[in-house]
């Protein structure tokens, strides 16, 4: 069977995002279906199709994959060269991943991902500014110079920071000069545009539009 990957809305479902990057990159053939977030419904339609009760989801033959790293990682299973080939920067590609995975909730509970979202910026708690600083940091000790990716050729550390990059535009925050070439670089790739493109069509509405 043809892998399915089911996502949230692609305006504001980050971890949709990078899991849709990740397969699309590893050239894997697959369909996707979205699961409209903030229904009513949500709920249970999402307990028909994930354990976890969450997207992304990932049905395969033999299984359903839940969760963007876990699905990263069946991706690298079968596609060569999503992580750096070479150990050392492979070992820190995922360790970059890791800390994207269980850190930066300042960030992410401050700076909703909103693809629709015309930038503009808001007051960013201390916390918030705190991980902003900790994330170029981070950039600046991983970043490869072997190529415009943060180590050199694309990997799925990339497809965990573009939504981050995403963030960081459409709340118009300043950044080191490595920093905002580094998300110029994500924000330019012709993938994430197909889905950026994709995501200005949706017509759901706004979950953060009275918190904001």
């Amino acid at each position: 069977m043809t892998p399915i990957l089911y996502i949230g809305n692609r305006r504001f479902s980050s971890w949709s995002l990078r899991a849709w990057l990740v397969l699309t990159k590893a050239g894997i053939a697959f369909d996707d279906r979205l699961v409209p977030l903030n229904n009513t419904d949500t709920r249970k339609a999402l307990s028909a199709i994930s354990p976890g009760g969450t997207v992304p989801a990932l049905h395969i033959e033999s299984a359903v994959i839940w969760d963007s790293l876990s699905i990263s990682e069946w991706a690298a299973e079968h596609v060569p060269g999503l992580w750096p080939s070479h150990e050392g920067k492979r070992a820190r590609a995922r360790a970059a991943v890791s800390m994207m995975h269980a850190g930066f909730l300042a960030i992410r509970e401050n700076c909703p991902m909103d693809l629709g979202r015309a930038p503009s910026p808001i007051e960013l708690s201390d916390a918030t500014r705190t991980e902003i600083a900790a994330m170029q940091a981070l950039w600046h000790d991983v970043k490869s110079v072997d190529g415009p990716w943060l180590f050199g050729d694309w990997s799925i550390a990339d497809a965990f920071f573009t939504p981050v990059a995403a963030r960081f535009q459409a709340y118009d925050i300043p950044l080191h000069a490595g920093a905002q070439a580094y998300c110029d670089t994500l924000l330019a790739d012709e993938d994430y545009l197909l889905w950026h493109h994709a995501a200005q069509a949706e017509t759901f509405p706004n979950p953060y539009e009275n918190t904001l």
